[in-house]
């Protein structure tokens, strides 16, 4: 059974096939049948939020490599159109808010609708902080955009790019560093961005979330290759990223009592996504469980796929030792819907 519900009112209808992917105001809902959690499209950097009204919202790209190759070849790979949003209350049964935000909703990008993260704020509105294609300059960029409520609308809160590449230095990488934005508040009030390729760069934000408050900094992260993920939990603070393993990108993590270092490399955390070149981490507590967000590639639909550029959400369980650190995450089909 599928339920759609709209306004107060949820009506049970069988066997009707939903357009997935949509801005619909009519909300579908799917439970999980393990890993990938999503299944009706691809979607890719999941980024999990728990927001005030008590529910976990997963933020992501809508992964929908060109209908012309069914797997990936080069520049007909990654490419990601849209932001999405998944909710839920149990981890079993789920939400689908559809589109919240698109790249194209900022006057000044082109395209791209790469990693992003979203928090909510000490005033109480959620800041959406996405990687996406500046037009001038052209390069990879970090925007900020701002909602009253979890799942948007978003809009963008200040006009402009918050980070372009002439801000920040990646030697021979070139153009892309400033990509995968994840922002932390930490316990004194003070919010952070982490973000990069190839570097792995920290900034302070203001408490009004959308200006820096000093310099860029590097952290010095082994084997660092993008999709970094900062928070804090009992004292520590961790940075889990993608990491390269053996031709295609692992999870490793990093600890230290302070957000600006040292920082002590743990690691790897995970083996390599299945059937996928990337991988992007988003790690939460949740309802007295700890667990770590990622995508592989192992989804099929309309002919296409498996392949690296058609990506898809997954979530297993992650526990911790007594002293901080992560235990190794087993990556499974089952997910975590027997938990």
């Amino acid at each position: 059974m599928i339920l759609i519900m709209r306004s107060l009112f949820v009506i049970p209808v069988i066997g009707v096939l939903l357009v997935a992917c949509s801005q619909s105001p009519e909300y579908k809902t799917f439970v999980n049948e393990g890993n990938p959690l999503v299944r009706d499209c691809y979607t890719a950097d999941p980024a999990p939020m728990l927001a005030s009204d008590g529910r976990l919202y997963v933020f992501c790209g809508h992964d929908e490599c060109f209908e012309d190759r069914p797997g990936y070849e080069g520049q007909y790979g990654f490419n990601i159109t849209e932001w999405l949003c998944y909710s839920t209350d149990d981890m079993l049964t789920w939400a689908d808010h559809g589109v919240v935000m698109k790249p194209t909703d900022f006057s000044w990008a082109v395209g791209e609708a790469w990693a992003s993260q979203a928090v909510e704020a000490a005033d109480g509105k959620y800041y959406f902080y996405v990687s996406t294609q500046c037009g001038d300059p052209n390069c990879k960029a970090i925007g900020v955009a701002v909602a009253d409520s979890p799942a948007g609308p978003y809009t963008d809160a200040i006009g402009r790019p918050l980070i372009v590449d002439s801000m920040t230095d990646n030697g021979p990488r070139g153009w892309w560093n400033d990509i995968d934005p994840t922002v932390m508040i930490d316990d004194d009030g003070t919010p952070w961005m982490c973000w990069g390729n190839g570097t792995c760069f920290l900034v302070k934000l203001k408490t009004n979330m959308i200006e820096l408050d000093g310099d860029i900094m590097t952290l010095s992260m082994d084997n660092f290759v993008e999709g970094p993920w900062i928070y804090k939990r009992n004292g520590h603070y961790y940075n889990v990223y993608a990491s390269m393993g053996q031709g295609r990108e692992t999870i490793s993590y990093a600890m230290a009592e302070n957000i600006e270092g040292p920082w002590t490399c743990m690691g790897e955390l995970s083996g390599m996504a299945e059937d996928s070149f990337t991988i992007h981490p988003g790690v939460i507590d949740y309802k007295g469980k700890s667990y770590l967000f990622y995508h592989n590639s192992t989804l099929s639909l309309d002919g296409y796929g498996p392949a690296t550029g058609r990506r898809s959400i997954c979530v297993d369980e992650m526990h911790y030792n007594e002293d901080g650190s992560i235990r190794p995450v087993l990556q499974t089909r089952t997910g975590v819907v027997n938990n």
